[in-house]
């Protein structure tokens, strides 16, 4: 596809170098706060706004994109940062660019850290420890740490309300879930294999919980899924609603489309939704209208809008990332932000793109 670039406004392309983000006080462990202005240019290839979060100088990655991150009722996100020496998260005000250092863990894992839906605790993984902790109080508990004989590997989702917490763990010859109901729940054994278990994702509102086994989509309880299997299977997410599963289909022949497909788990039927220009990674908005992908192409690193009906794509930015996979676009829960990690100017950093002049704001109650 060929996507259409939004706008230019050659004019100001030089005030991005006047608009350098102050930075005061230095972090000094868990609680404490400094302040990292946004720093706001124009891209080179859209001439539209965007706003690095964070400073370029320390890695900076954002969790899993299927887990709950953006605050729905303020302006902030959970990060995760080297600043202070080692990986901890952090909460991001994006807009005064103010952060607070949440964690002090030994051994955080980036990809596992949730807001529950109400923004009042963080979810983490620090080593073989599964942790709750509180906002703002961060006070924090151990839900669940793994036994002896076993490893806890790539793989965590917790529910909106956090009431379930779900991850892999691995022996020397086994894969198995294990979930914990909170917050005084028994952990117990989902399911376990002797193929690789990754991926779990529990629907929205709901039980029902989405995994690979040995690459093979399942749904627990309901067995493989009908997904398109003429192709690689990309990234997988549920849809906000929980009705249907929404996934990259990646051709063996690179010169051929990635296409974005949805199985509806009421008629267990998988459709096309869309050709994209090559998308390594997506996210959805709200009301599952919107995309936003990263383009894996070299000649044209972009992160773009796909508007679903009209199978049309509109160009945000050039990403610039190293590997478009790492790029992982996700909407704020109102859909007028998009916020996503790039290496274009050093370490891997957060960056914001404001998009409310072309997707409606989405309803945060639906």
């Amino acid at each position: 596809m060929t996507p259409y670039l939004i706008g230019r406004r050659a004019f100001l392309a030089l005030t991005a170098t006047s608009l350098l983000g102050a930075e005061t006080a230095s972090p000094g462990g868990k609680g404490s706060s400094f302040i990292y202005a946004p720093q706001h240019f124009l891209d080179r290839a859209t001439e539209l706004d965007l706003y690095r979060l964070t400073d370029p100088k320390y890695r900076s990655v954002m969790p899993a994109p299927h887990l709950h991150f953006v605050s729905r009722r303020g302006r902030f996100l959970i990060v995760c940062c080297e600043r202070s020496g080692s990986m901890q998260a952090w909460r991001v005000d994006w807009h005064n660019g103010e952060s607070r250092q949440l964690t002090s863990a030994a051994a955080l894992d980036p990809s596992s850290v949730a807001l529950t839906s109400d923004d009042r605790a963080v979810f983490f993984c620090d080593g073989p420890a599964i942790k709750q902790m509180a906002l703002p109080s961060l006070r924090e508990r151990e839900v669940a740490r793994i036994e002896s004989g076993w490893e806890r590997v790539p793989g965590f989702t917790v529910s909106l309300d956090g009431s379930q917490v779900v991850w892999v763990e691995r022996s020397a010859t086994r894969f198995r879930l294990r979930s914990i109901r909170t917050p005084r729940g028994e952990v117990e054994s989902v399911i376990e294999s002797a193929g690789e278990i990754t991926d779990p994702q529990l629907r929205p509102r709901s039980t029902q919980l989405f995994f690979r086994e040995g690459g093979v989509p399942r749904l627990l309880g309901a067995g493989d899924l009908p997904f398109d299997r003429s192709a690689d299977i990309g990234q997988v997410l549920w849809s906000p609603a929980g009705a249907s599963l929404l996934y990259l289909s990646v051709p063996a022949d690179r010169a051929k489309l990635t296409t974005i497909r949805e199985y509806t788990l009421e008629d267990k039927k998988d459709r096309l939704i869309s050709k994209t220009s090559q998308f390594a990674s997506f996210g959805v908005n709200g009301d599952a209208s919107v995309f936003v992908g990263a383009s894996r192409s070299l000649a044209s690193p972009y992160l773009l809008l796909l508007v679903r009906s009209v199978r049309r794509e509109l160009t945000l930015c050039e990403h610039r990332s190293s590997d478009a996979r790492l790029v992982n676009p996700v909407f704020s829960p109102d859909s007028q932000n998009v916020f996503f990690v790039s290496d274009r100017n050093g370490k891997p950093a957060v960056y914001r793109s404001h998009v409310e002049r072309f997707v409606e704001e989405t309803d945060l109650e639906a």
